[in-house]
């Protein structure tokens, strides 16, 4: 093994991917969203795609999109630290990598459900609302 330390090999380089790439999902998440919300409109309640933008413009404010990038990159990290924590400490054979998998991923969503409200009990209060 040459003395490689799985740490720096296989968990640090899959944290920062996942902690750069879940902002960029989101940003591209709300493209998406947008999009589709201009679709919907224009085409199910007959309202023009320009007021449509417009009304998001209105309502989105920046603010709002440095949290959604603040919760990505938490958000990464918690699904890299955790699916990592839980693959390293696996034992056995194809049993237990499939209910360190359906461990991982039950407990990923329970850290982000509890993490996004911890945030935004967090944000909402430093915003004063």
């Amino acid at each position: 093994m040459l003395k490689t330390d799985p740490i720096d090999y296989l968990i640090l380089p899959r944290v920062i991917a996942c902690c750069l790439m879940m902002p960029l999902m989101m940003i591209f998440a709300l493209i998406m969203g947008i999009i589709g919300g201009t679709f919907a409109a224009s085409q199910l309640y007959q309202v023009v795609p320009e007021i449509f933008l417009e009304s998001v413009r209105d309502f989105l404010a920046l603010s709002d999109l440095a949290v959604m990038l603040l919760k990505g990159l938490i958000f990464g990290t918690i699904v890299a630290v955790n699916s990592c924590s839980w693959g390293l400490t696996t034992k056995g054979g194809a049993k237990e990598v499939g209910e360190s998998a359906r461990t991982a991923v039950v407990t990923t969503w329970v850290l982000i459900f509890i993490m996004d409200l911890l945030l935004s009990l967090v944000l909402l209060n430093q915003q004063g609302l």
